[in-house]
């Protein structure tokens, strides 16, 4: 009987000691952060820009993109004149910028965008290929046929079907990613472009585009001011980036979840979390309560935001406001006489402190919590290829509030905290295992050593 007994108590023990390091193993787990590489997020960052076209020169151009730290930049050519190629080079040699070519605004000219997309390659300058830009406000011809805007998206779906197989069957592009045109979710009748490839057994998509590819990414102009969600807000970009049906303004889930304009089905919201997508365009203008330095805010969280929730690159509409449209748009980090804006000096400064040329050859976990976080409270942890990793934390508390909260790390570590909206200098620095923020609408930068 009392070997049965102490059986029965080191089974017990044995029981409680399992259950006890369980529990300590699910909080270790809890608060193990998986690092992003800081050199992909600073490669995401993108602004649209002519570059030497509609009033704007490769020299100030060149300035303005140094200047900013974007990576890439988005227009709607294809260029393929020796001028335009040597424009490009200048540019890419000044900076190291990269170019998506396009489709543009209405064209449908294949071949011209794949010469002018080959060349741009072979400089070592072509980040992708993207179709149209808004069908549904500029329309399209192909092959003599009409379509796009509020008429038969067929036209459409046969130039992306075409385009794409023309990239993937040239021996330069093949392994370039096609980006797909945007505004898919006001197609009129279901060509299937709420889908990167559509699924053969989809009855509802029409017969001839069952089981086309028309891309290798899903794209989006998820702007965050929509008159659906006018500003401003709380998470006013974080809720825009939202890759399901949970978002607010013109988003994912409108494009390739479930149409906005005639609701036909696409993507599950399960499965709209795992497809590759970009933003080609983003922005807002200066109006009202969105001020010139809310602006610069809303652009530094809107690149945050979409990189944290699984957007692989974003471009800001604009780099420059355009000088040949009536009315000065504001939508620009520069202003038509190139003056740097509130946006341009903050995503100077963010770039600046994040700096980096690669990437870690391992990106390793950090342990952390942030104690106080509410879902306005939102973070990011890059690591540089250094090894030295860089926490974000930032809020979106716009319309009001802010939020007191303790980052908690589960040693000392050598840190320096900054702030971008102040400049690119630490705040403060020291060996320590925590640090109390305050959180707005701005974001905290935490070098972690």
């Amino acid at each position: 009987m009392q070997n049965k007994n102490h059986l029965n108590l080191l089974e017990m023990k044995t029981l409680l000691t399992f259950f006890t390091l369980f529990l300590t193993c699910s909080v270790v787990a809890q608060d193990l952060h998986q690092a992003h590489s800081a050199n992909d997020f600073l490669n995401s960052i993108g602004v649209n820009s002519a570059i030497y076209r509609r009033a704007e020169s490769v020299d100030r151009t060149i300035e303005c993109i140094n200047y900013l730290g974007a990576r890439w930049i988005r227009t709607d050519e294809s260029w393929h004149t020796d001028e335009q190629v040597e424009h490009i080079k200048r540019l890419h040699n000044a900076t190291g910028v990269k170019i998506s070519t396009s489709l543009g605004s209405g064209g449908s000219n294949i071949e011209q965008l794949i010469v002018g997309s080959k060349r741009i390659a072979e400089l070592g300058v072509l980040l992708a290929i993207e179709g149209n830009n808004e069908p549904n406000n500029w329309g399209i011809t192909y092959k003599e046929e009409k379509g796009g805007r509020d008429g038969s998206w067929v036209a459409v779906a046969r130039l992306h079907r075409d385009l794409y197989n023309a990239v993937k069957s040239d021996p330069t592009l093949k392994s370039y990613p096609v980006w797909a045109t945007t505004e898919t979710g006001a197609m009129v009748d279901n060509v299937g472009m709420q889908y990167i490839e559509v699924p053969k057994d989809d009855m509802a998509v029409k017969e001839e585009f069952r089981g086309v590819r028309f891309a290798d990414v899903a794209n989006c102009h998820n702007y965050f001011i929509h008159p659906s969600w006018a500003p401003p807000q709380n998470n006013q970009t974080w809720l825009s980036a939202n890759p399901t049906s949970a978002a607010k303004g013109d988003h994912l889930y409108g494009n390739y979840g479930s149409t906005w304009l005639k609701k036909h089905k696409g993507y599950t919201e399960e499965q709209l979390i795992k497809i590759p997508r970009v933003t080609t365009e983003t922005g807002a203008t200066i109006s009202g309560a969105l001020t010139e330095d809310m602006q610069g805010k809303m652009y530094l969280s809107c690149y945050l935001s979409q990189f944290a929730q699984g957007w692989s690159h974003t471009a800001m509409y604009i780099m420059r406001d355009r000088s040949d449209e009536a009315g000065n748009q504001s939508f620009g980090f520069f202003d038509k006489d190139y003056r740097p804006r509130k946006a341009a000096h903050y995503l100077h400064n963010m770039t600046t402190i994040l700096a980096d040329k690669s990437s870690p050859k391992r990106l390793k976990p950090l342990n952390y919590t942030i104690e106080g976080q509410t879902d306005v409270v939102h973070d990011l942890l890059l690591q540089k290829s250094d090894g030295s990793y860089m926490l974000i934390v930032w809020g979106e508390y716009y319309a009001n509030g802010k939020q007191e909260v303790v980052l908690q790390l589960k040693r000392k570590y050598n840190i320096k905290a900054y702030n971008p909206i102040l400049g690119t200098n630490p705040l403060c620095e020291g060996k320590m295992d925590n640090i109390l923020l305050e959180v707005t609408d701005y974001p905290h930068i935490i070098e972690i050593k």
